[in-house]
């Protein structure tokens, strides 16, 4: 009985897995299945075309499959839309 005590704590100390409706969980599976680019290929495509400007990061939109990539530029924040099946810029805001 002290044996089966430890082990059931234990257990429950383990986190859930992630809930595969989280951002994450969606854009990995449409990936899996073909339906988006990478987000490192994303990046390879628009990166190079945004000179001159620091990258700050990405989001993605499972719902509109797109990404959103964040961009600063003499104290000006900006972001690039892109279609996660295409990678063609959707809309560029200044």
């Amino acid at each position: 009985m002290l044996f089966v005590l430890p082990v059931l704590l234990a257990a429950s100390a383990v986190p859930a897995p992630a809930e595969p409706n989280n951002e994450q969980g969606q854009v990995r599976e449409q990936r899996k299945t073909g339906s988006v680019r990478s987000l490192r290929q994303i990046e390879q495509l628009i990166l190079p075309r945004m000179k001159g400007m620091q990258y700050l990061g990405p989001e993605y939109d499972p719902i509109a499959m797109a990404y959103r990539l964040k961009f600063i530029k003499d104290g000006k924040v900006e972001f690039v839309d892109v279609d996660a099946r295409s990678a063609k810029i959707l809309n560029h805001s200044r």
